[in-house]
């Protein structure tokens, strides 16, 4: 593998790791304000104002023509963030850390099955393989013994 690869992987673990961190710490945050959809919120909040601080120290701040001409479906990411961060608050303190990430897991690599044998929203296609079956069948099995 090329070290941009291995960079990429280490990114997303690292990233990973920050998503199975940040459910206990949201969890801890609604016992706090009494709401878990208030926690995701405040939680989004935070998060918007770190990006936002690191977007204009970069000088990245796109012109309303640039966000004009993404397509409908490109605004739909933070939404779909939201339901995660709203789920897993909600859901960590009766499965735990393993069990939701192991869900979650299972959620995202069935998503990808379809998302990349299809192409959608522009990626290229990839063909669903045994292996690629057989892999989302793993963690599959892996939820089901973090239960037992």
């Amino acid at each position: 593998m090329s070290i941009t690869v291995w960079i990429a992987l280490i990114a997303i673990a690292v990233g990973g790791m920050a998503i199975a961190t940040q459910a206990p710490i949201n969890s801890r945050l609604a016992s706090h304000v009494g709401d878990p959809v208030a926690a995701a919120a405040i939680s989004f909040g935070v998060g918007f104002a770190v990006l936002a601080a690191i977007t204009i120290l970069r000088g990245g701040v796109p012109g309303m023509a640039q966000m004009a001409s993404a397509p409908w479906w490109a605004w739909t990411g933070g939404a779909l963030g939201a339901i995660y961060v709203w789920a897993a608050v909600w859901s960590v303190s009766t499965l735990g850390v393993v069990t939701m990430v192991a869900a979650l897991i299972f959620g995202q690599l069935a998503a990808a099955l379809v998302l990349d044998s299809t192409g959608a929203f522009g990626l290229a296609v990839r063909e669903i393989s045994l292996t690629r079956i057989l892999a989302v069948l793993c963690v599959a099995v892996g939820l089901i013994l973090s239960r037992l």
